[in-house]
């Protein structure tokens, strides 16, 4: 018999119910052995951080304060230490004290506008980024963990027309 008619001649026999059902499974009364087996995870120390942006709006002349405030997420391990710091940003010049916004527009990226990033509400504490002394600490909870930023760009001469803007690195330590 050829190969292929070997195999047609077991196709027909499935086709035509002929073959043999497979065997349901038995059931023993004889007795029982049984194994534990281990499962594990391990979690570690760990932190996500995200922050939102800080935008002070339009404004004409730069006489009076202006207020505004955002937010920066910190979801850590549940109970895990850590502290919270924010950088002087990316203008070249800049300090934890003083930090600047710089111009955006072509010829005008070297004018300077003031800013500060403040702990608090009355905009008394300055939030830096040397741990233990100028950032905010907190323990982790397992869920994410909302942290208000104070910004205030003060009463100061006001630069030509343009959009002034750095980027603040927000790190979390733990």
């Amino acid at each position: 018999m050829k190969r292929w008619q070997l195999c047609s001649a077991c196709l027909a026999a499935v086709m035509a119910g002929s073959a043999a059902p497979l065997a349901d499974a038995a059931v023993y009364t004889n007795g029982t052995s049984t194994a534990t087996f281990t499962v594990t995870l391990t979690l570690q120390a760990n932190c996500a951080i995200t922050a939102n942006p800080l935008n002070f709006g339009t404004a004409g002349v730069l006489s009076a304060a202006i207020s505004q405030q955002t937010t920066v997420s910190v979801t850590c391990t549940n109970t895990t230490p850590y502290n919270v710091g924010l950088d002087a940003g990316t203008v070249t010049g800049s300090t934890v004290a003083n930090r600047l916004m710089a111009g955006t527009a072509t010829g005008n990226t070297g004018t300077m506008v003031a800013f500060e990033l403040y702990q608090d509400t009355t905009r008394s504490t300055i939030w830096g980024n040397t741990q233990g002394t100028d950032t905010i600490a907190g323990t982790g909870t397992g869920s994410a963990q909302a942290i208000n930023v104070y910004g205030q760009v003060p009463s100061q001469a006001t630069p030509k027309p343009d959009t002034y803007q750095t980027t603040v690195t927000a790190t979390v330590y733990f």
